[in-house]
């Protein structure tokens, strides 16, 4: 098969989606690989490491479409590249379509096959494609929390882990997923006095035994999050339903009985986000202000950390994309549940049932395709 590394276009994003090691990897079981020039750059990995490793450099994204039976990207196709995909190609990427209709709309009519990274998906509901970014963005979370507390950056002035005679900041993580923890943990290592909600009890049994202990887990519910907003300097919304939209936890009522200058930062803005004033930035703009709360809601948080980020893709990524390109994609669907549960886009067809009830659009089971 061959097999396309395309050049990330999304502001600021420096991640690739294949490190060399991973392009040699692929070279080596029998596949052509296509790197776009420059594309590793970012992430530390000049043209000339990947042709080291086998590969072939196109000079445009135009080259890689036209060639490549599969492509590969970190983030979502732009809609500068929507016209380039062509039928029955494979596209292998984060695609977190529930939060984005016209790119939904795009790759049906396009009629490829796209296979998000986000929902392929182990027998116990793990996410593993998912899960190195979510640890990234959710150590990132805390860094970032931090740092807009900061008077330069907006915030109210308040250091997260406090000194001798003085409190530290308050924290209310909301999720006790993989972001959540990592964010938690993060924050707690710094001092902050942390608070983890999350509704699942055996979560909840979880955290208890594996937090610090200042760090506090607590059932979350309207209650809850009514008694501890107030009170919070930095809040982490890490909540994540898996390949649908992130539900609206935190309303702006609750926003404004914040203290000023607080902070919030919302990792589940790629999922359409989990606070009803969030809206998307970009790490050229990062912040802005609600109600005196600043809000931090960059959509692709670990391209700020590209070569800790792609190294951690590259070792999820690999085995998927080499089975999807030793088997074609529907042999690999057929004989693992877990890329099967990746299937987004089939040839025109809807075929993940949370991103056809977010926009009510057709739903088509992926089995009657294979």
């Amino acid at each position: 098969m061959i097999v396309g590394i395309l050049k990330e276009i999304k502001v600021k994003e420096k991640r690739v989606s294949m490190t060399p090691a991973g392009a040699q990897a692929m070279t080596r079981a029998g596949h052509t690989i296509m790197v776009e020039t420059s594309a590793g750059e970012g992430s530390g990995y000049s043209d000339d490491d990947y042709l080291a490793a086998g590969a072939t450099i196109a000079d445009s994204p135009r080259e890689i479409f036209e060639q490549s039976d599969m492509v590969m990207h970190v983030k979502e196709p732009q809609p500068s590249e929507y016209e380039l995909i062509r039928p029955g190609q494979i596209v292998f990427t984060y695609l977190h379509l529930a939060a984005d209709e016209q790119l939904t709309k795009a790759l049906m009519a396009s009629n490829c096959v796209a296979i998000a990274y986000e929902t392929i998906a182990k027998g116990n509901g793990a996410l593993p494609l998912l899960t190195p970014m979510s640890e990234v963005a959710g150590r990132m979370a805390a860094q970032q929390g931090a740092k807009y507390l900061e008077v330069p950056s907006g915030g109210m002035g308040i250091l997260l882990g406090g000194v001798k005679g003085v409190e530290p900041a308050t924290v209310v993580v909301i999720g006790g997923g993989v972001v959540g923890v990592n964010a938690a943990k993060m924050a707690a290592g710094l001092g902050a006095q942390v608070y983890i909600l999350d509704r699942s009890l055996e979560r909840l049994a979880y955290l208890d035994d594996v937090m610090p202990a200042n760090c506090f887990p607590l059932m979350s519910n309207d209650e809850v999050l009514n008694r501890l907003v107030p009170q919070a300097d930095l809040i982490i919304g890490a909540v994540l339903v898996p390949g649908a939209k992130a539900p609206k936890l935190l309303t702006r009522e609750m926003v404004q009985q914040m203290k000023p200058g607080s902070v919030v930062v919302d990792v589940a803005i790629d999922q359409g986000g989990c606070f009803e004033t969030s809206k998307a930035t970009t790490h050229d703009e990062p912040v802005y202000e609600v109600d005196g709360v600043v809000h931090y809601c960059v959509a692709n948080m670990p391209g700020a950390v590209p070569k800790t980020s792609t190294r951690a893709l590259t070792n999820a990524t690999l085995s998927y994309a080499l089975e999807i390109a030793n088997k074609g994609w529907k042999q690999a669907m057929t004989e693992s549940e877990e890329i099967k549960k990746g299937g987004n886009v089939i040839n025109g067809l809807l075929t993940y049932k949370a991103v056809a009830e977010a926009f009510n659009l057709d739903y088509t089971p992926i089995e009657g395709l294979l």
